[in-house]
């Protein structure tokens, strides 16, 4: 089960394998809102009340397992591609953490590491790899896991956001070749950006804005509550304020969103041989903001769609309604790729 801890809301997506073929049903999923006080930028301030809303998405919705994987984002999370000399596994075990030190701006023990070998190859007649390597801080980590143990469940895995993301797509989109795809996941308050150039996921990066910029300004410049915020940025009519009227506010927090993947999109470009990205698939809790797939689409001059982690996850009719899959799809990006992984697993 993936078990995506946002600072909006919950979600949970239990998946079961058809076989062996990489085929999946959906057998269980939910969504929990969360008061804006209890995650602020990440840090877990009422773990109370997050434990409470993790018990009643699972039973509300019927999940009996307690096994999940979770995971994390922002700046506690550093992700970087290496380059070392080519070396056994035993040797990269025995000196990773030394070469870590060089990348990590955390003190070495107050981080939880893993690596990962990604390709091996000859580079100006001499043998080397690319080792990807992820760093956390374990006050963080703890902290997640402490309000999962609260609420009754066991943590297995523990990924990170954009990862995740990465996983979702590809269980479920074809891997285009001589195509750069940017995933951008709009959460609360932190963005995931990934980048898949031909098949391969190239690029990892997370920006500390996010979706509650749109609550926020709105509250500002209409005097507007929280809930009145979130209901209108996503187009739902609000009684006393015009749609009309929120449509400039949320257009400049756009804006401000927009330059923040700009300027990711562009560093990609000039540390890799990609001149253009041919399509953007936007997921998170913000994706369905006004006018906002259509605002990037203007601005990156290039196709923009939402991401449907559901696309080729089987279900039955009966026990999910189809439509609301779809509508709410963008939203589970992270969770259904929480889902896909297993204990143990790379």
């Amino acid at each position: 089960m993936g078990l995506d801890i946002g600072s909006d809301s919950i979600k949970v997506v239990q998946l079961k394998p058809l076989g062996k073929g990489g085929v999946y049903q959906l057998v269980g999923f939910g969504m929990e809102p969360l008061p804006p006080e209890a995650i602020v930028d990440g840090s877990i301030l009422d773990s109370g009340t997050v434990a409470e809303a993790i018990q009643r998405v699972f039973s509300e919705n019927k999940i009996r397992l307690s096994d999940v994987a979770i995971s994390l984002s922002g700046h506690s999370v550093i992700i970087k591609k290496i380059n070392l000399p080519a070396m056994s596994p035993e040797e990269l075990a025995e000196s990773i953490q030394w070469e870590a030190e060089q990348y990590i701006p955390f003190d070495i023990a107050d981080v939880n590491m893993d690596y990962q070998v990604l390709q091996s190859l000859s580079r100006e007649g001499q043998d080397v790899m690319d080792v990807l390597l992820v760093a956390v801080k374990k006050d963080k980590i703890n902290d997640y896991l402490s309000v999962v143990t609260e609420a009754g469940k066991t943590t297995t895995v523990v990924d990170v956001d954009v990862f995740a993301l990465l996983n979702a797509y590809e269980a479920n989109y074809t891997l285009e070749r001589e195509k750069a795809v940017a995933l951008v996941n709009i959460g609360s308050a932190v963005t995931n950006i990934g980048i898949v150039e031909d098949g391969q996921a190239v690029f990892w990066r997370d920006v500390t804005v996010g979706g509650a910029l749109y609550s926020e300004a709105i509250q500002r410049e209409l005097g507007l509550s929280y809930d009145q915020a979130e209901s209108l940025k996503r187009g739902v009519q609000v009684e006393g304020v015009s749609l009309h009227s929120a449509v400039p506010v949320l257009q400049s927090v756009s804006e401000e969103i927009g330059a923040e993947v700009e300027k990711t999109l562009n560093f990609f470009k000039t540390t890799s041989s990609c001149e253009r990205i041919d399509k953007i698939y936007l997921s998170g809790g913000a994706a369905r903001t006004i006018n906002l797939d259509q605002y990037l689409g203007e601005r990156f001059n290039t196709e923009v769609d939402f991401l449907n982690p559901f696309r080729e996850i089987k279900f039955t009719p009966k026990q999910f309604d189809g439509d609301y899959l779809e509508e709410i799809a963008p939203s589970a990006a992270v969770a259904m790729g929480l889902a896909l992984r297993k204990a143990g697993d790379k």
